[in-house]
Parts: C-alpha cells; sequence; structure tokens
C-alpha cells in the first residue's frame, strides 16, 4: 500500500466563483452601495495639497504648470489626482482593493502600438497607480466625463446618459470578466481596430482619424523633429526652451552610469538590443499637465548607421493613493518598492494593468537626490481622443469604451469576483456613483475657480 503523498494531505481547493459572490454581497450590509454617493467635505485644503506637489518640483516649471492647469475645468481636474485621492479618503468606500490606475479620467486612454506593432487601446498613465478601492478608479472616470462633456456646454442629458452608460458598462464587463478564466482574462485586449466593429458612423470617423494621428506619431518621427546632425555623425537634441532644453554638464558625466542601471533593469532580449546603441544625448523635456514641474528627460540613443532610438524618463514619487489617499500598500508593494523604487513600481504595476505594455519598460534610482524614475519609449504611436471636442454619439461610445478597459484592468486583481458580487446587477451602484460624480464635478469646479484666483495678477 503506497503511502499519502503531501498534497493529498495538504491541498485546499481556491474558493470558488460562487462563494466569492456572497462574500461580496455580503459587504452590502457593512456598506450599503447607496452610501457611495455620500460626500465629506470637512477640512478640505485643496490649494494645500497643490502647494504641497510644487514645493518637490522644479521651481522654474511651476508657472507652466500653472498655466497649464488653469486652460480649463477639465484641464485643471487632470492635475489634480492628489486632491481627488485625499477627497476619496474622507468618503465611505467598499473596502474591495485592485490594483488600480490611480488617475483614470478619459484622456489617459489612448493608443499605443503593441511589440507587435499594432495599434492597441487601454490605459496608459500609471505614475499614481497602486493599490486603491476599486470605485476610486471609476469615480475619477465618471467625473471626468461629467466635467468633459459640461465643459462644452453639452446637454445634460447627454453628459448624464454617458456617465451613467459607462458605470453600467463597467458593472456588465466586470460580471463578463470574472467568469472567464484567469489566464483568458490575461490574454484578453482591446486591438484597435476591432474597437470599431458595431460603432455608429461618426464613433467610427472619430476612431479612424484618432488612429491614424498616433500611427504617425512614432520615434523615427520624433527624431526628424527635434534632432539635428552634427558634423561627426552625432544626433543631437533641439534646444526648444522652456520645453526642450540641455542639461547640466554633471547629469551628462553621470549619463553612461544611469543608462546601464535603466538597461540592467529591462528584460534580457532588450538588454541584447541595447549592445547595438550608444547615448547620443540628453535632454529635459516638459510633458504632460498634472506631471509639469516632476523632472523628465529624453535620452537620444544611436547606432553605428546613425539609426535613434528615443526614450523617455520621468520621474516617480509616491502614489497619491498612498500619499494623499491614506491607503497602505500591500507587503509585497512595498517590498518592491524598497528594493527598486516608485519607478519599480509605476512599471510593475503598469504590466498588472495593461494587456500588453512596452517592451523598453524599466526604472532606475538616483541615490544621491533620491530621485526613481521609469523608463518608456517616446512616441511610440501614442495617442488618444479629446472628448470634449466629440459630437454626441462617440462621447457617449467613448466613455463606454473606456469604462470597458478600465474594468478588464482591474478584472486581473484576485478580488474581482468580490467587486462583482458587491456591485450585483449595477442599478444601485451606478446611481450612486453619478450623484458622487455631479457633486464631485460641482467640487472640482469651485476648487478650480478658487486656483484662478490664487494665481498672480488674478482678476
Amino acid at each position: 500500500m503506497t503511502s499519502p503523498k503531501p498534497l493529498d494531505a495538504t491541498w485546499v481547493s481556491p474558493p470558488t466563483l460562487s462563494a466569492q459572490f456572497d462574500i461580496g454581497r455580503s459587504i452590502r450590509s457593512k456598506v450599503p452601495r447607496s452610501t457611495l454617493s455620500r460626500r465629506d467635505t470637512a477640512g478640505r485644503d485643496p490649494l494645500g495639497i497643490l502647494d504641497a506637489q510644487n514645493a518637490t518640483r522644479v521651481q522654474d516649471l511651476l508657472p507652466m504648470r500653472a498655466e497649464r492647469m488653469s486652460a480649463s475645468p477639465f484641464a485643471f481636474y487632470r492635475g489634480t489626482a492628489a486632491i481627488m485621492a485625499a477627497d476619496l479618503a474622507r468618503d465611505p468606500h467598499s473596502g474591495i482593493q485592485v490594483a488600480s490606475c490611480g488617475d483614470a479620467h478619459v484622456a489617459n486612454f489612448g493608443f499605443y502600438a503593441s511589440p507587435q506593432r499594432t495599434l492597441v487601446f487601454d490605459l496608459n498613465d500609471f505614475d499614481e497607480a497602486g493599490w486603491a478601492p476599486w470605485e476610486w478608479d471609476l469615480k475619477r472616470l465618471v467625473t471626468s466625463i461629467v466635467i468633459a462633456g459640461q465643459s462644452t456646454s453639452r446637454d445634460e442629458r447627454v453628459v448624464r446618459n454617458a456617465a451613467l452608460s459607462a458605470v453600467r458598462t463597467y458593472a456588465r464587463a466586470m460580471a463578463a470578466g470574472v467568469r472567464l478564466s484567469p489566464l483568458e482574462r490575461y490574454y484578453e485586449h482591446f486591438d484597435a481596430h476591432s474597437r470599431l466593429s458595431g460603432t455608429d458612423p461618426a464613433s467610427r470617423r472619430t476612431m479612424r482619424a484618432a488612429m491614424r494621428d498616433a500611427q504617425k506619431r512614432t520615434g523615427e518621427r520624433a527624431t526628424r523633429r527635434i534632432t539635428e546632425r552634427a558634423e561627426n555623425g552625432r544626433l543631437r537634441f533641439i534646444e526648444s526652451p522652456p520645453t526642450m532644453t540641455h542639461t547640466a554638464p554633471e547629469l551628462e558625466e553621470r549619463l553612461h552610469a544611469f543608462t546601464l542601471d535603466y538597461v540592467a533593469s529591462t528584460k534580457v532580449d532588450i538588454r541584447m538590443l541595447f549592445q547595438h546603441y550608444v547615448v547620443s544625448d540628453v535632454a529635459r523635456r516638459v510633458v504632460g499637465v498634472g506631471s509639469v514641474g516632476t523632472r523628465c528627460f529624453l535620452v537620444l540613443m544611436q547606432d553605428g548607421s546613425g539609426h535613434a532610438l528615443l526614450l523617455q524618463a520621468k520621474q516617480a514619487g509616491r502614489s497619491v493613493l498612498e500619499e494623499f489617499g491614506g491607503i497602505v500598500q500591500p507587503q509585497a508593494v512595498r517590498d518592491h518598492v524598497e528594493q527598486f523604487g516608485e519607478g519599480g513600481r509605476v512599471v510593475a504595476m503598469q504590466r498588472i494593468l495593461q494587456a500588453v505594455s512596452d517592451p523598453f519598460l524599466g526604472h532606475l534610482r538616483v541615490e544621491e537626490n533620491g530621485n526613481d524614475f521609469y523608463v518608456r519609449q517616446f512616441h511610440d504611436m501614442k495617442g488618444g481622443i479629446e472628448m470634449e471636442t466629440l459630437e454626441d454619439a462617440p462621447f457617449r461610445r467613448y466613455a463606454d469604451t473606456c469604462a470597458t478597459t478600465l474594468a478588464r484592468a482591474h478584472v486581473q486583481s484576485s478580488t474581482a469576483a468580490l467587486i462583482a458580487g458587491y456591485i450585483g446587477n449595477g442599478r444601485v451602484v451606478a446611481e450612486s456613483i453619478l450623484e458622487w460624480a455631479y457633486d464631485y464635478a460641482d467640487i472640482s469646479r469651485a476648487d478650480y475657480e478658487s486656483y484662478l484666483e490664487a494665481q498672480p495678477g488674478a482678476r
């Protein structure tokens, strides 16, 4: 008679889908879905939060940040993920945490090239990514739909229907996603061309135009526009102050060592590829709205035949979900940050949340000043859709597309079935989050007016 094998005595089945649904439903008794509409505005200091962020940024770039954030209520909203995280921390939440984007507004979804050189659609900004309650991402998305719609004086029924549809679409996508196997969820991605099927003519025209623009935004095109070739054949960046300027000589002296640290963080095939290149130039570049003032550099690589590779190294700070939202990150995340820095966190979360990611993703730490960076390709067919400019039908269609994409990211987490059980058919959650989003849109607009008044030379 054979003796029992160790696995026979110790194996325990993971919880069934039905059991996880029941756990999710049970959370409703502790946090009723209707409470997701509640807002607590006590003790808010939105401008103080922005000042705290500005204190650690490049001071001579702060006027540009203020200019960009002052452009419109939606531009201001884009730059205030920290304020929203602090506000969300005051309000009731389900407590069901997922790997989260941290800044899931509609302008942070878009197109980019897959490693197979096809165009995909997904989340594309992960500076603030971390673990947080699932509804925090969804509330940021839905509020952005409301603000984008209201900023262009769109009919209120169109805005409300688009926002409500986004929540319902998210609920349906989560319910469908958890019924797939974990492997099927992992492989699911949104090919940009497949998003056109079944859409109305206006939406197809919008998507095709955006895709054409994205496909033009290549590293080769950027190289032609922002570099020049010296007599010795070396490629150099063309300065365009204040958005593009060369760096101090001290940085150039350390650049080779920094590049080696970054390359060591990439996968082995990318490390092999880099053996064909040398560093040709580096420049400071200003990007984004909320990111203005953080340290960002373009690094120009060149092979022996003059071919260029453009990389972007962007400073990574603590996620606003942790710093201002107060969410204690899982031990595994804290250990990862301890070992690889905040740049390592950004790269890791991007790989979790995106269906396919830039193969050049990597990170590095600058021990002397404590700055962390993540690195990616520059202009690798990255593009998006300006939601404020859309006609009504594409406006709603794009809102649904973003909601489906967010659900695909969230369903990767092991807590996804709990979310589906908690949400149920989506009716109560949709009404609650819609109410919260409209209230928060009003609050954000008031913050925007206060921000304008606080600027030098304000009216």
